[in-house]
């Protein structure tokens, strides 16, 4: 089935999404456009999906029946406001700006009578293995639920929870890719330091991460059983665990993600 969906922001996460839906045959380009003020931002979208992409948020809401909010939170109070005389019972409003809840997105339409589903993706979404969380809110049902999942299972992995989980979702994986890039250029300069080529030594870090994500998805076992079969006694690996340990790097992630999600409820309020 094709849905005409509509974003309002062309940006790179909207981009990203689109191509997702495309590929999964979820739109076809006569069915997909998007709305942004940035000319640069929508002629990038137009030639990576053959889409009309527009100035006018009008013109997209009105050609849609599913709108994507695919804008910066600090423009998110306009755009609302300017939808608001166009949105109609039969849209469904979905938004991926973090830190917006949905009681302030209906206090910006200024209407209750709204469709809302809230996602908070990341941006591995832009090579399709994205993790997404999302919940619903103001009227919207079952159905718009499953159709979330769908479009969003496009773009890798999405999961249904509630709102006050999302700032825990935003700090996890909303800001978890930034922290697996720290660990991998930190992984890159250990190679370098150890003698490896600064090109080998990054390509070896990062499909080491990749391999290691994707076997513990494909096999379904506990990461600490994983390590565990790793890990020689007397061997190299103990030796490198125990620096980690020593170095604190378990309670380092679990800080950063606590306070990314501190830091996400803030700007929710």
């Amino acid at each position: 089935m094709s849905y005409s969906i509509g974003f309002i922001g062309a940006g790179k996460m909207a981009t990203a999404l689109a191509i997702g839906f495309l590929k999964a045959g979820l739109v076809t380009s006569q069915t997909l456009r998007a709305s942004d003020v940035y000319a640069p931002a929508r002629a990038a979208f137009s030639d990576a999906t053959k889409a009309i992409a527009t100035a006018s948020n009008d013109d997209v809401l009105k050609a849609s029946r599913v709108i994507i909010l695919a804008v910066k939170p600090q423009q998110m109070e306009a755009a609302l406001r300017e939808a608001a005389t166009v949105l109609t019972p039969d849209h469904l409003v979905i938004s991926i700006a973090a830190g917006v809840p949905v009681a302030k997105i209906l206090k910006w339409l200024g209407r209750d009578d709204v469709r809302i589903v809230r996602v908070m993706p990341n941006t591995p979404a832009l090579v399709q293995a994205g993790a997404s969380a999302f919940c619903i809110g103001g009227l919207a049902i079952r159905e718009d639920a499953q159709l979330t999942q769908q479009l969003f299972s496009a773009v890798g992995v999405a999961v249904e929870t509630s709102e006050s989980l999302l700032d825990a979702v935003t700090g996890l994986s909303g800001s978890g890719p930034a922290y697996v890039f720290q660990i991998i250029e930190a992984l890159s300069d250990a190679g370098v330091r150890v003698g490896l080529p600064r090109a080998i030594a990054t390509q070896l870090a990062a499909q080491t991460l990749y391999g290691a994500a994707r076997m513990l998805l494909e096999t379904g076992e506990h990461p600490g059983v994983l390590k565990d079969a790793v890990t020689s006694p007397g061997g190299t690996t103990i030796a490198g665990l125990h620096e980690l340990e020593k170095g604190g790097l378990r309670a380092a992630l679990i800080n950063a993600v606590v306070a990314a999600t501190s830091r996400s409820v803030e700007l929710g309020k």
